[in-house]
């Protein structure tokens, strides 16, 4: 009767074990594909881009959307200006292949939903204030809020307000500064929440952050946004520059690809 009982007690506990080893609903392989299905569509082919170097910057990939190319803001407006009015056009002064905030701030012409977004930037080489008032700007995403911009090498502040971070919510984990002056690189991830038929939240909203390759950001809850956004660029009163900036729209798993090429006779 006891080993009865044993095996009794541990019949729940084996359940539980199960369960718990089972992956999360949304990580499993879709019903509509089998296992290793060969009939299924293959992903599109793209030129991936080359990488910056600090003295270069780097082509983006094949399918971006690219919004800054070194040339012209033509892909952006004045923040708070109608697209196409006369005063639209941004004051920033662009040379050399790199766009220089002065003016006010800037905001994209086109919208986006899930996204890669890719932006370079550098704080001036000639450091002059302290705190928040050195090198500020920063890189809003509608209601994902601002991720800042801020020359944070051996330039202490508040937490949540250095470069990296969610500006006001989360700072990053770790500081990946790079000097005054150089390029530094931001790859942001950014996911929209959804909602299913009767309204309610299936997936929060997440983003994503790399700063210079390194994370500081991993699917961090940041906004409540339901529809596409545009991308706006502070102006915080600093010279702070900008160049190579581009995003690429981030559609579903099968959502666009190929047929799988015939089998040869």
């Amino acid at each position: 009767m006891r080993a009865a009982a044993a095996v009794a007690a541990l019949v729940p506990l084996v359940a539980l074990a199960i369960t718990a080893q089972e992956p999360p609903k949304d990580a499993r392989e879709p019903v509509k594909w089998k296992h290793n299905d060969r009939s299924r569509p293959r992903p599109k082919v793209i030129d991936p881009g080359t990488a910056s170097t600090p003295d270069q910057p780097g082509k983006p990939p094949s399918d971006a959307v690219v919004l800054f190319d070194g040339t012209d803001l033509a892909e952006w407006v004045r923040s708070g200006k109608k697209v196409d009015g006369d005063d639209a056009k941004p004051n920033w002064k662009v040379e050399n292949g790199y766009a220089e905030v002065k003016g006010g701030g800037i905001t994209s012409r086109k919208k986006f939903g899930d996204a890669q977004i890719h932006i370079e930037w550098a704080t001036p080489k000639e450091v002059k204030g302290s705190d928040q008032g050195r090198g500020n700007s920063g890189i809003y995403l509608g209601g994902f809020g601002e991720v800042q911009v801020l020359d944070s090498f051996e330039n202490d502040t508040y937490p949540d307000g250095q470069a990296g971070a969610l500006y006001g919510k989360f700072p990053p984990l770790v500081n990946a500064s790079r000097r005054p002056g150089e390029w530094q690189v931001y790859d942001i991830v950014a996911h929209l929440p959804k909602v299913d038929d009767t309204g309610k939240v299936t997936r929060p909203g997440r983003i994503t952050v790399f700063h210079n390759g390194v994370v500081v950001h991993h699917a961090a809850e940041f906004g409540n946004k339901f529809g596409e956004y545009t991308i706006n660029i502070q102006d915080h009163g600093n010279p702070v520059r900008y160049r190579n900036m581009w995003v690429r729209r981030l559609g579903d798993y099968d959502a666009e690809g190929t047929p799988p090429p015939e089998k040869k006779k």
